[in-house]
């Protein structure tokens, strides 16, 4: 045994472990002909003198091949989009391949991995509104594929439209209703305020906007379907959360729903998918045939009489509501609470304070939400929200 610097050191004579070794070979990957390559057996490779190669690493050749591909109607990329700040076009990526990244990057869009979805710290296989984001992403480009939209805006869409809610699910809008001029949504203040420092195409954050089914509709084909594809989504997934959970059974649901739509996720999703793609086919319509979308409509109608609105979940909602506005009471109050590299508030109860003060609980998880209410307001931890909410 040695000491060093005040620091005790052991020294051993164990040989190091096979697999550290092997890793440790690794660091630099494995030269060949003057290129690293990832593996030792690595023999992947494409033809360089292939045309298409070489159209697929041209951005602009690149949107004229997806141009001819799309339906009619469907949205296109040019350039660099249409920005509220203008930039150069990417080398590789087009403009709506861009939003995509900048919005998965982003810290609105990690944070919605510690924000409610139905449950308020849910068990490990619940959803998040992170995995929703997800889920919301594959069957709206499920559906735009196949119907010939405008994939990357799509995929855009649907990961970013949750990431202007705020902790403790739909109860957030409530809570921080009072503090914004016409309202808190989630929806508006995604596009507005929680994602416009990434600059992204007015396409993009329309579709962000305007995904709520009482918003006014989105401007173009690919937000209309993932507004279909967030209430499909959720319908279906809020349901399977529910059942796990021993709230409710898949022989609860309405006969119209189990019978149209089956009773597990697998076959109610891909009801809903094959249903938008085919009228969407047929008529032209971003929408769905009367059947199903009485379906649906009755599905949801079930989730909010016996997950959404029951005891518990006002309870839930009741908590979140009361802890919220209290935060933000407390620092418009204390701007000095605030952190400094994210706001600069000088005056107490300005109406600087107050946008500062609904901005940053507005970004908080459930989590750090509870854990600022206990630490600053010395928030009674069995009145912290634990339960169900939407």
């Amino acid at each position: 045994m040695l000491r060093r610097s005040g620091k005790m050191m052991i020294v051993t004579s164990e040989p190091p472990n096979p697999r550290n070794v092997q890793w440790a070979e690794t660091m630099a990957g494995f030269a060949r002909d003057q290129i690293v390559r990832a593996h030792r057996t690595s023999v992947a490779a494409l033809d360089p003198g292939d045309p298409q190669l070489i159209i697929a690493s041209r951005r602009s050749e690149r949107e004229t091949q997806l141009d001819g591909s799309l339906a009619r109607g469907a949205t296109r990329s040019v350039g660099a989009g249409q920005r509220e700040r203008d930039e150069e076009p990417d080398t590789y990526r087009s403009c709506f391949e861009r939003d995509r990244d900048r919005i998965l990057h982003s810290s609105s869009f990690r944070r919605l991995s510690g924000k409610t979805q139905v449950f308020v710290f849910p068990d490990d296989h619940m959803r998040t509104r992170l995995t929703h984001a997800l889920e919301v992403a594959q069957v709206a480009t499920s559906v735009a594929r196949a119907v010939g939209l405008n994939v990357s805006l799509t995929d855009a869409i649907a990961l970013g439209h949750d990431c202007g809610h705020g902790p403790g699910g739909h109860a957030s809008e409530e809570a921080l209703d009072p503090y914004v001029e016409g309202g808190f949504d989630h929806a508006r203040w995604g596009a507005d305020v929680s994602l416009r420092p990434l600059n992204l195409c007015m396409e993009t954050l329309d579709g962000i906007r305007n995904h709520s089914w009482s918003r006014p509709a989105p401007l173009t084909p690919e937000g209309e379907v993932v507004s279909w594809a967030d209430r499909i989504a959720y319908v279906c997934h809020d349901f399977e959360d529910a059942t796990s959970a021993r709230l409710v059974r898949a022989t609860d649901l309405p006969g119209l729903v189990r019978d149209r739509c089956g009773e597990s996720r697998r076959e109610q999703l891909g009801t809903f998918i094959r249903a938008m793609i085919a009228t969407i086919r047929d008529t032209g319509v971003i929408g769905m045939d009367l059947r199903h979308a009485e379906a649906l409509a009755a599905f949801r109608a079930f989730n909010y009489g016996d997950i959404y609105m029951r005891d518990a979940s006002r309870l839930q909602a009741s908590r979140v509501v009361g802890m919220l506005r209290a935060l933000v009471e407390h620092f418009v109050a204390h701007p000095e609470h605030l952190p400094d590299d994210e706001f600069t508030v000088d005056v107490a109860g300005s109406t600087t304070a107050l946008t500062a003060a609904v901005g940053y609980v507005a970004g908080m998880t459930d989590r750090f939400a509870c854990r600022s209410a206990v630490v600053l307001l010395d928030w009674p931890i069995d009145q912290l929200p634990n339960g169900i909410d939407r």
